[in-house]
């Protein structure tokens, strides 16, 4: 993943998605030295399954390399099997090679998406993004990029931004948490033109844009970010970033999870004409 550099907050907006369904090398390993370590122990899968919150059908999957486990699958599974980090070391291989292609290949999906439903709790959406605001970003990334690096990624993130004027236009829909709103990344200045760039998002027909209080009691997307996008297929699939890469979510298992979720979520948070009133009185300073 160090080479060549990449960076994910330069991403998050093509080839066909079942390309990425082939089993990987990694994958069959890693489901391989999870099975065995199952059978030591004498357990059938059902076994396990009481001991971990994932289901027999989807150990299976992990088991037999059709399915590459996200991070808290093999923690779980690690732990229950007494591996004493053995799993999380093997993981590593699976997400080492993935991420890249598959940023690249989101990208090509998000051009010509029919709808997308995003998430954001850090930063916000590159397709929010002023020029200023994506440059503040990437600056603040560590390891430091060079600013060759920044200005290429800069440049790619404002591109995708044809994206909210294109015919036909796409379905777009951002919750954003307040406290993304609430970080002044790049200065009170570069804060101030974000906050009216995002107003004036909110204007477009095609966009919905609501904001998650911070002082809601309850709130569904306490488990991080992510984006539901429809491909042209009327295909829905889940993309997740964080800090160690990226990926896809396209079992429908997982985009049943994301699609309820996200409705959760947009109940919660500030319906659009109350999340632009906040916006205003954050720009004004009475919020």
């Amino acid at each position: 993943m160090m080479a060549p550099r990449r960076c994910d907050l330069c991403d998050g907006g093509g080839a066909a998605l079942t390309q990425r369904k082939k089993t990987s090398p990694a994958a069959k390993v890693f489901g391989a030295q999870s099975r065995m370590m199952r059978e030591r122990l004498g357990w059938t899968m059902k076994d396990l399954e009481k001991r971990v919150p994932y289901t027999e059908s989807m150990i299976a999957k992990v088991e037999r390399g059709e399915r590459v486990p996200k991070p808290p699958y093999v923690v779980a599974v690690d732990e229950a099997l007494a591996a004493q980090g053995l799993l999380m070391e093997a993981a590593k291989l699976l997400w080492e090679d993935g991420p890249p292609a598959w940023t690249q290949e989101y990208r090509e999906l998000q051009a010509v998406a029919l709808a997308l439903h995003v998430y954001s709790t850090h930063f916000l959406h590159g397709l929010l993004q002023t020029e200023s605001y994506a440059r503040a970003v990437l600056h603040s990334v560590r390891p430091s990029l060079d600013e060759e690096e920044i200005e290429v990624a800069v440049q790619t993130r404002l591109a995708t931004q044809q994206l909210l004027h294109r015919k036909p236009a796409p379905r777009l829909a951002f919750v954003l948490e307040e406290a993304v709103l609430r970080k002044m990344i790049g200065g009170t200045e570069v804060w101030e033109d974000q906050l009216r760039h995002l107003l004036n998002c909110a204007g477009l027909h095609n966009l919905q844009l609501q904001v998650m209080p911070n002082s809601r009691e309850t709130n569904a997307g306490i488990e991080g970010p992510f984006v539901l996008l429809e491909t042209r297929e009327h295909q829905t699939i889940g993309y997740v970033e964080g800090q160690e890469g990226s990926y896809f979510l396209p079992d429908p298992e997982d985009v049943s999870v994301l699609n309820h979720r996200y409705g959760t979520i947009q109940s919660q948070a500030l319906d659009p004409e109350a999340s632009v009133a906040f916006i205003k009185r954050m720009l004004a300073g009475d919020q």
